[in-house]
């Protein structure tokens, strides 16, 4: 392990702009990096489906032993203000300027892969077939890994490098999520000369929100209004407005309850203030659930042991590529990487962390099972 050349690696990812949507000069820069490493390398075409400048990069390395084939995956994309990042070590923390996020959500998953093959390439070590997904607008809601085509992983199970928490900690399951858009209609009537005759599309769904259960409904599951907005001036009864909003749920049973509980709030309102209201749900990702009788949970229990971590299996609140993979029928858990407050501009990393990623992903690679 070469703690200098993971640095190095990390702080020349994080300063290359990749936020979410704008991937393709990080993917360019990738795909050279692993083929100069000896790796077949393709990118597939799914900015067809997601607009994103840049496709999921999948590189393959091949095993010197008879062992099960295995995956382990980061995303490319950072969120914003991701650009111009000037990344500096301060008291054993990598950190940014504090202009901008640090994007170690996932370039530290990135350069633990890199770290990995280094590694690989200079010890004596039996493995399979190793493969790296690295995605594309994960930032953007999962879209990369949702249109990946997983017949183009043939693996037995694999492993998410993208999660908050100390290295050794392994998510083991994590919920799906629906997402709800709704066009709630009133009536437009003069809000001063006649009022009684208009339908305020804004009260009408204040009242439908009020009747929702919301925000923590049990142990599994979640929901939330993100936004809603009707303009116009305020002479008039506003006619319309456009509601988004969210259901995760460990529990498909209970995500169906919940998201029918939020969209019969909206239709009985409509209905009896004399509005109507369009609906669409979306399912944006599907829920997961191992645990330590798994194989990819085992395997990941017994590393984080050899490289003096504790195991801990954790259930998470929000989603990943695991996700997508998972529900694609390739066993997938997530796994710590040790970065802090992401998605803000306080964002960090301890170098100590940093450097044990890829010893984890190594003593993962060592206890695969031999065919």
């Amino acid at each position: 392990m070469k703690t200098d050349r993971i640095i190095q690696q990390f702080i020349e990812l994080v300063k290359i702009d990749s936020e979410t949507k704008y991937e393709r000069k990080i993917a360019d820069y990738l795909i050279k990096l692993f083929k100069d490493n000896g790796l077949e390398v393709t990118e597939d075409n799914t900015p067809l489906e997601t607009n994103h400048e840049a496709g999921n990069i999948l590189a393959y390395y091949p095993g010197n032993k008879q062992k099960e084939a295995i995956y382990f995956t980061s995303h490319m994309d950072t969120v914003v203000p991701g650009k111009g990042i000037q990344p500096s070590i301060q008291n054993n923390y990598i950190c940014s300027d504090g202009t901008t996020i640090l994007g170690a959500d996932d370039k530290a998953g990135i350069a633990a892969i890199i770290e990995t093959i280094h590694l690989l390439k200079e010890n004596t070590i039996d493995h399979g077939d190793i493969y790296f997904l690295i995605t594309s607008g994960e930032e953007s809601g999962l879209v990369g890994s949702r249109y990946f085509d997983e017949t183009s992983l043939p693996v037995k199970y694999g492993y998410a490098l993208d999660s908050d928490g100390d290295v050794g900690h392994i998510i083991t399951s994590a919920p799906s999520q629906v997402k709800l858009y709704a066009t709630i209609y009133g009536k437009a009537a003069h809000a001063g000369v006649s009022p009684e005759k208009g339908v305020s599309a804004i009260s009408l769904t204040a009242k439908a929100i009020t009747k929702m259960p919301l925000g923590r409904i049990d142990e599994e599951t979640t929901a939330n209004i993100g936004s809603f907005e009707g303009k116009g001036p305020t002479n008039v009864v506003c006619e319309q407005v456009l509601l988004i909003a969210e259901a995760r749920s460990l529990s498909e049973e209970k995500l169906d309850k919940q998201v029918k509980a939020m969209v019969e709030a909206l239709q009985t309102t409509a209905e009896a203030m004399g509005g109507k209201v369009d609906i669409k749900t979306e399912v944006m990702y599907p829920s997961y659930r191992f645990d330590e009788t798994d194989k990819v949970v085992k395997t990941a229990i017994q590393a984080a042991k050899k490289i003096g971590a504790e195991p801990i299996l954790t259930t998470s609140g929000g989603g990943s590529d695991a996700n997508h993979l998972a529900g694609k029928g390739v066993p997938t858990v997530n796994l710590a990487v040790g970065y802090e407050n992401i998605h803000t501009t306080s964002e960090r990393i301890p170098v100590n962390q940093l450097k044990q990623i890829p010893q984890l992903m190594i003593e993962i690679i060592k206890g695969v099972d031999t065919l």
